[in-house]
């Protein structure tokens, strides 16, 4: 059994310090009886029992009413924090404490892994109750765990939404780029073209087939060209090949943007326009309020464009 010390015990208690607080205030035994809903005389009785309390003079009568003495200062200045922090520890307790949010998340784009985590780290600072768990193994199939209940959140660029089924809400875009070494002779282009990529070696991470399905579609229409890609698991080593001059980069102008300040790589766009993704949330409608929440938030903290080159 855990050793609780017993609380002090006190001459005074809190309707004394009402008593005493609201006649500091107001400077006369009729003023303060209206704050505090008391009659004149009970007043009066009631500061003369905490001075007999204390053994000590609180107020000192004038012509212009009631003056705290120095121990009626000091004992004014102490009761009003009291009772703010009294009042403060009755609204936390009747107060029912907000349930945790706690979303399981999905990506189905890799390279918004590179940027979530410090997102994710902002927004608990604005939603200190968020719980967030990223769950990456159903990264190339986020719908099918959605419907099953085993994700509750979504940041999806190419799957179809079933709208009979989840909640789902545009977030915003970002634009694939393509970096080359600065020596590589793209480099001095002013823009790439569809001929462009197909002379050279796609350095790409590995994406699920719907993402590379739309890169192609965007870029190529109908065509089904035989591009050489070299797919690799870890984006430094896409820039590091690109850097080396052994092919072309295709990457999110998010995750490129870190990576062009040194001078040794540039970023360039397709000459028919910028190759655009768009990015949207979908949830379970279990978790519609803590979705909207979400979605309020990453619209807000969503990394800055980068201007091709």
């Amino acid at each position: 059994m855990n050793d609780i010390a017993s609380p002090p015990t006190t001459r005074l208690d809190i309707k004394d310090l009402r008593v005493v607080v609201a006649l500091a205030s107001a400077g006369t035994t009729a003023q303060a009886a209206s704050v505090l809903h008391l009659t004149q005389p009970a007043v009066s009785r009631a500061l003369l029992l905490a001075e007999d309390k204390l053994g000590t003079r609180l107020f000192d009568r004038t012509h212009r009413g009631l003056v705290p003495t120095e121990a009626g200062r000091q004992l004014v200045a102490g009761a009003s924090r009291l009772l703010v922090e009294l009042g403060d520890l009755e609204r936390c307790v009747l107060t029912p404490a907000a349930p945790p949010l706690r979303l399981r998340l999905v990506c189905e784009c890799y390279t918004a892994y590179h940027w979530l985590p410090s997102l994710l780290v902002d927004l608990r600072r604005s939603m200190p109750g968020l719980e967030v768990t990223l769950a990456v193994e159903h990264t190339r199939d986020p719908i099918p765990a959605l419907e099953a209940g085993d994700i509750d959140v979504a940041l999806l660029t190419q799957a179809t939404i079933p709208r009979a089924t989840l909640g789902a809400r545009k977030l915003f875009s970002d634009e694939i780029v393509f970096v080359v070494a600065s020596s590589h002779p793209l480099a001095g282009r002013k823009t790439l073209t569809r001929d462009d990529l197909r002379e050279h070696t796609l350095l790409t991470s590995q994406t699920p087939p719907a993402e590379s399905h739309w890169f192609l579609t965007q870029v190529f229409g109908r065509e089904r060209p035989r591009l050489r890609f070299e797919r690799l698991p870890l984006t430094e080593a896409m820039f590091d090949l690109a850097r080396a001059g052994l092919g072309v980069a295709v990457i999110s102008e998010w995750i490129a943007g870190p990576h062009l300040g040194k001078g040794d790589l540039v970023a360039k766009r397709l000459a028919s326009g910028p190759l655009q993704r768009s990015w949207r949330i979908a949830w379970r409608r279990e978790a519609s309020e803590a979705a909207h929440r979400l979605a309020t938030a990453l619209e807000g903290l969503a990394p800055r464009r980068l201007a091709a080159g």
